[in-house]
């Protein structure tokens, strides 16, 4: 018997451009994806409006106005659109507990499909940490309005290593996959505000990361998919050439907050969004790491990982390898930030203010190698100034710059 064909195939737009060239090839007519606020098509026609860089906080602005959220007709409540400056808190020293996220009980279906994993997945297997329907992702979205949002504005950039997520949502692989949808994301963290169950800070921080950060992420992973310069991933515009480093893929390292950060992807598949940037990304920007390599590996073992979210975070944001196109400048920095924004430097061997000498944190020491290796290219870069200034201020380069020779062959024999 006959098998009866279609006379037509219609799904959803695919995430990622080699899906949609499949599509276009196989003849499926498209329908516009609801997991996003803002189609690539409309994106890129807000881009060809704006002169200069894109910025995310004009993209931002421009989604709450048009969309409604946080606004009084065309101005922000509260009379200011960013309060990011009030959510840059260390983190607490009261030994508090953090919101918990509710457990999740695998049916035998997803028993099943755990059992059946191949050998070559990294990471712990599969616990309950992660919503695998649509009815669990929404207790996940209530449970985090309830606890962790009224808690989470202050200290969304502080790092502490028992905690995986402190007071962070875990949304991200719910909304990648479908199971929410971002519109009902934010509308709940507005309502959160307008009804004062939590503080304007953390609910306008929280609503940026949905409203603004992902849409723009996304946007953005469209607008450059194929530059005339072949696009993302063949971006490296530092230069930087060196393989990934053993510490990232085992977790074995001296460097307490890289052993930390990577305790957390094996055990849960994520870490939060400074950690990804200012211990992970900043170790591989300072040190010279191939952006391509760091973004597959990130790509491999994140549970909210796609290409459309790894491409701009890891190349633009986190590596600079698009060359500014993104940030206006590398998120670089020493062991003073991480010192300051975590526990991570108590009892670890290295000591985070010194540069020289085998207990210097190899972040302060190949912080101030990767100022002396790129000054002449920041030289122009009004958001450098103070740093380069600081570089010129150091009397003992030449011998940072000898140790930082030791670090790097260091790590890449996986012994730092």
């Amino acid at each position: 018997m006959a098998q009866a064909r279609p006379d037509e195939v219609v799904a959803t737009e695919a995430n990622s451009p080699g899906a949609r060239r499949l599509q276009r090839r196989l003849g499926v007519r498209t329908l516009r994806s609801t997991q996003f606020l803002c189609h690539p098509d409309e994106f890129a026609e807000w881009a060809q409006g704006r002169p200069g860089r894109l910025r995310m906080e004009d993209f931002y602005r421009w989604q709450r106005t048009r969309l409604g959220v946080l606004v009084d007709g065309d101005q922000p409540i509260g009379g200011v659109w960013n309060l990011d400056a009030d959510n840059r808190e260390p983190p607490p020293k009261d030994g508090r507990s953090w919101p918990t996220a509710p457990a999740i009980t695998y049916d035998d279906i997803d028993e099943r499909v755990i059992a059946e994993l191949p050998d070559t997945c990294v990471g712990a297997p599969p616990d309950g940490r992660w919503p695998v329907t649509r009815s669990q992702a929404l207790e996940r979205l209530d449970a985090f309005i309830a606890d962790g949002l009224p808690v989470f504005g202050p200290h969304e950039d502080a790092m502490l290593a028992a905690e995986w997520k402190l007071a962070h949502s875990v949304l991200s692989s719910s909304l990648n996959l479908g199971l929410l949808r971002p519109m009902e994301v934010v509308r709940a963290a507005e309502s959160a505000y307008l009804d004062s169950r939590v503080p304007l800070a953390s609910a306008e921080g929280f609503i940026r990361q949905i409203l603004g950060w992902r849409e723009y992420v996304w946007g953005l992973s469209w607008l450059w998919a194929d530059g005339p310069d072949g696009g993302w991933w063949h971006w490296n515009e530092l230069g930087a050439d060196r393989p990934l480093p053993p510490a990232l893929s085992t977790g074995e390292t001296h460097m307490a907050c890289v052993a930390n950060v990577c305790g957390h992807i094996e055990a849960n598949g994520y870490a939060h969004h400074i950690e990804r940037l200012m211990v992970l990304g900043n170790l591989s920007l300072i040190a010279g790491v191939r952006p391509d390599e760091l973004t597959r590996w990130m790509w491999e073992r994140f549970v909210d990982g796609a290409e459309w979210v790894m491409l701009p975070n890891v190349i633009g944001m986190s590596q600079h390898a698009d060359g500014g196109r993104m940030a206006t400048k590398p998120y670089a920095s020493g062991g003073a930030y991480i010192n300051k924004m975590s526990d991570h430097c108590r009892g670890c061997r290295y000591d985070p203010k010194r540069r020289t000498g085998d207990d210097a944190c190899p972040f302060t020491t190949l912080y101030w190698d990767f100022m002396a290796r790129h000054r002449d290219r920041f030289g122009s870069n009004g958001r450098m100034r103070n740093q380069l200034a600081g570089l010129r201020r150091l009397s003992d380069l030449d011998a940072v710059r000898e140790r930082a020779v030791e670090v790097l062959a260091l790590l890449d024999a996986g012994e730092l």
